[in-house]
């Protein structure tokens, strides 16, 4: 009998280690960049770009996002969600102002 109970325990964890492994995805749409507006965040880290939804419930719309890392006009961004728009910057975060 307890031999038995070894192997249904046995079993039991064999597809626990499968699911632990496992890797899920969440659903992106793409983004082709149109414009390089400028740099953002404290120390400028950040890229604001306005990109264009080629998918999804949002196709053809165009967005203003924040992108960290390299980024140039004609990338395809992966934007995870498309309702949430960055904030616009203004002419002194640009350098144009005094």
């Amino acid at each position: 009998m307890a031999a038995i109970k070894k192997m249904q325990n046995k079993k039991a964890a064999s597809t626990e280690e499968a699911v632990k492994g496992a890797v899920y995805f969440s659903q992106a749409f793409s983004a082709s960049v149109e414009e390089v507006v400028g740099r953002t965040g404290s120390r400028g880290e950040a890229t604001q770009v306005r990109c264009k939804v080629l998918e999804g419930r949002d196709a053809n719309k165009i967005l203003r996002r924040n992108v960290k890392g390299p980024v140039q006009v004609g990338d395809i961004l992966m934007l995870r969600e498309t309702e949430i728009e960055a904030r616009q910057l203004n002419k002194a975060d640009r350098g144009g102002g005094n």
